[in-house]
């Protein structure tokens, strides 16, 4: 995949614009807010296990993983926070970003504004999830654990039970092999009773395919600039 171009979106934070397929890894909306909203609000914070093992497919940017990564620093009792869940995180990935590029993405500093950390420790965890060595699981934090496979998803064989899964392939337009019900079979197989996959999109072709592969399939409210995501679970 070509070398993306560096852009800003409306809540301050960085998304890559890949010109060869004409589209942008994250909303331009909002790149971090959109992350959040769909995949930490909607999905792993919708797991009350004490252990969760994430599955993500389109590692991307890094951002989901940062975020996911962040809840399980360990916790603040002077806040009001409460013990946190351990996280096992596997992602998927057949294009890795070069990593002069990931490190030029603000997301540490912008979310260091937002929540009001001290300096450094968003950086560094970034740092530690795109320097991890690719197919190999590795220690990020005490309580998250990261596996960063390179691989084609459509070729893949999972055999682990997953809790949580973020579908966050490029767009069915440009990846319409990704987002079809063979694929979704797939996951339900490998997602364990009660899991959650979260998306952010909701086109009616897709909650189909879900559907078909034996999720049960919800609408939920998006972030700024998109009406609808779409959230499955596997009831059993």
């Amino acid at each position: 995949m070509q070398k993306s171009e560096l852009i800003i979106t409306e809540d301050g934070s960085h998304t890559l614009f890949v010109s060869e397929i004409d589209e942008c890894y994250h909303s331009t909306k909002g790149a971090i807010q959109e992350s959040r909203h769909i995949f930490i609000e909607a999905g792993l914070k919708q797991c009350e296990k004490s252990e969760i093992n994430v599955l993500e497919i389109g590692f991307g940017t890094g951002l989901n993983a940062l975020l996911t990564a962040h809840l399980t620093l360990p916790p603040n009792p002077l806040k009001g926070e409460i013990e946190v869940q351990k996280v096992n995180y596997s992602s998927i990935e057949l294009y890795p970003i070069p990593l002069e590029q990931v490190l030029n993405l603000n997301y540490p500093e912008t979310l260091e504004k937002q929540r009001n950390v001290p300096p450094g420790v968003f950086r560094s965890l970034f740092e530690k999830i795109h320097t991890s060595r690719w197919n190999e699981k590795v220690k990020i934090t005490e309580n998250f654990t990261l596996t960063k496979l390179k691989a084609d998803f459509t070729k893949i064989e999972l055999d682990e039970k997953f809790d949580v899964i973020y579908f966050d392939a490029f767009s069915p337009e440009k990846q319409p092999e990704m987002w079809s019900e063979k694929m979704f079979r797939k996951l339900y197989l490998c997602a364990s009773e009660n899991a959650i996959m979260t998306t952010y999109c909701a086109k009616g072709a897709v909650r189909r395919a879900m559907k078909e592969a034996g999720f049960t399939v919800e609408r939920l409210p998006g972030p700024p600039g998109k009406r609808e995501i779409l959230r499955a679970k596997k009831i059993v």
